[in-house]
């Protein structure tokens, strides 16, 4: 390992970096003071949540920041270039040639309207790195070396014909197609499987060492950064808290904010739930269990796809049951078939074959009342809480609108409905008045989960709700879930890519894949004793697997 003596001279140098934003509020400043060295093929990784900071210093390496941000202080150097005082021409110069970037998002990154090839193409021509048949072989070898299977075809495709990790991938080989020196990766897996995640951010590392890139990573995930990174940077409301080699930070943390982020990290973090309702109602003299309140009988759902007469089996032949009180996770891979099973049990799709049983009857039976009975009993919570809230409404309207539809309450009482289950999920009364373009994204999904619980449901579908948060605001709402089982009895069927998460919270897991069940157990086995291959994939994906725990 290098110490600060040996290391080489750094390729990317920040010193003493503040940017402030101008807001309606004022002035706010968002990064204090920062410091931070990459050198030649090293990766270095910028730590924090949402709002720390890490995002806006990437954006002043690229000298992207929002019309209403700027530098304030201090000096970005790429090389002996002072990229805070070059022009917008060489800045322009700069950006895909000297400095890569692998953004959050491929299908805002990437234009629809091109194939895949051609902007690999373009970022090659612009450049002046090759042209014509040299650019196309070029771009097709880009496409090979970041892991896209049968790339000559591929090359001729649009972004929306790819799987976000695929899109990804693309993302990689425009970012080092011109053999940047510094490779910007700004959370560029958060909302990947962990497989997926897995295997683009190993062929990035494969990428970038080629090409010898220094490498400056951000994300919000503690045991990714030990896991992926030479040396890390923690960075808290806007300053440098803690930084030295991984390895280091993870075992030997200085500061609180640094313990905290490993605490919180799915990867080290201990299980939220301890005993499993069923093995309760069991007793030691091996009792009879609860009734099911959920059961989902050998399901299967089939899709029409084009030039495949028999369709495509997204369930197949799925058995599932969720018991009181417990919390039942479906883990796997886009595609698998998760979430088709969560909308099979949400009533939101009818199964071609199978059947899903609610309190022993057969949802897709029900009529009339019955069906409102079971929508009242039964409500989801999605991935994307601002696709999900209405943007037109206040956050009370929108707590507020199951109990209008259902017809329950008058004005004053659902006012005060609304204000008791804010404060059931840890948001103030006061938020009601807002919209939720106002909110976090911790916040929204708390807003996501009051409206869920509006109409005292029995069983909430956790949809990916936890996914693309920040790990400290994915653990607030875990602990979240967790007290509300305990004071509410509620059960959960919690959708998840990641086995690190639902190791968390989860009583039993089903692993999925191609629309099957693979496995099943309760976590412990799962996750130390995984039996199938593919399960085994799985856990050796999540981050900090294959780092030492810290302690």
């Amino acid at each position: 390992m290098t110490t600060d003596a040996t290391r080489p001279d750094p390729v990317l140098s920040i010193r003493d970096l503040s940017v402030s934003f101008t807001t309606s509020h004022g002035e706010v400043e968002a990064v204090r003071h920062v410091d931070l060295d990459v050198a030649a093929g090293e990766t270095v990784a910028i730590v924090g949540e949402s709002g720390s900071g890490k995002s806006t210093v990437v954006a002043c390496v690229n000298r992207l920041l929002a019309d209403n941000g700027r530098i304030t202080g201090g000096v970005v150097r790429l090389g002996e270039l002072d990229l805070t005082a070059a022009s917008e021409r060489t800045m322009t110069s700069l950006r895909g040639s000297r400095i890569g970037l692998v953004p959050q998002d491929p299908m805002t990154n990437l234009d629809p309207v091109m194939t895949v090839g051609d902007q690999i193409v373009e970022a090659l021509e612009v450049h002046d790195r090759s042209r014509g048949r040299a650019a196309h072989d070029e771009a097709v070898r880009l496409l090979e070396a970041a892991g896209i299977d049968d790339a000559e075809p591929r090359f001729h495709q649009y972004p929306h014909e790819f799987s976000g990790g695929m899109r990804q991938r693309v993302l990689i080989a425009m970012a080092l197609a011109c053999r940047p020196e510094v490779l910007l990766a700004d959370e560029p897996t958060s909302a990947l499987d962990v497989t997926v995640q897995r295997l683009v951010l190993d062929q990035m590392a494969e990428l970038a060492a080629d090409v010898g890139a220094a490498v400056l990573l951000v994300t919000h995930d503690l045991a990714l950064a030990a896991e992926r990174a030479d040396r890390v940077v923690v960075m808290y409301r806007g300053e440098v808290v803690e930084t030295g080699p991984a390895e280091q930070v993870v075992r030997r943390p200085q500061h609180d904010y640094t313990r905290r982020l490993l605490a919180a990290a799915p990867g080290f973090a201990d299980p939220k739930i301890l005993a499993t309702p069923r093995a309760l109602a069991e007793g030691a003299d091996g009792g009879t269990p609860a009734a099911p309140l959920l059961e989902v009988r050998r399901a299967v759902k089939r899709y029409a796809l084009r030039g495949r007469p028999e369709g495509f089996r997204a369930v197949d032949e799925v058995d599932l049951v969720v018991g009181p009180g417990e919390t039942v996770a479906i883990v796997g891979e886009s595609g698998s078939g998760k979430s088709t099973t969560a909308r099979l049990a949400l009533r939101l799709e009818t199964p071609d074959g199978g059947s899903v049983h609610f309190r022993g009857q057969d949802v897709t039976a029900l009529r009339g009342r019955d069906v409102l009975a079971f929508r009242r009993a039964v409500q989801p919570v999605f991935q994307n809480p601002y696709a999900s809230l209405d943007p037109r409404y206040t956050i009370g309207q929108v707590v507020a609108e199951p109990l209008r539809v259902h017809k329950i309450g008058d004005a004053a009482s659902r006012r005060q409905a609304v204000a008791d289950l804010l404060e059931q999920v840890a948001l103030p009364a006061t938020l009601a008045d807002r919209h939720p373009h106002e909110l976090s994204g911790g916040q929204r999904q708390r807003v996501a989960i009051a409206r869920a619980l509006a109409l005292r449901p029995e069983l909430v579908v956790m949809d990916e709700a936890v996914s693309a948060l920040d790990v400290i605001v994915q653990e607030q709402i875990l602990d979240l879930m967790v007290s509300l089982q305990r004071d509410l009895g509620l059960s959960f069927l919690f959708i998840s890519h990641d086995l690190a998460v639902v190791r968390l919270v989860a009583h039993r897991v089903y692993v999925m894949r191609e629309g099957r069940v693979v496995e099943s157990g309760v976590p412990e086995q799962i996750f130390s004793d995984p039996q199938e291959g593919y399960t085994k994939a799985l856990v050796a994906a999540v981050p900090g697997r294959r780092t030492t725990s810290a302690p």
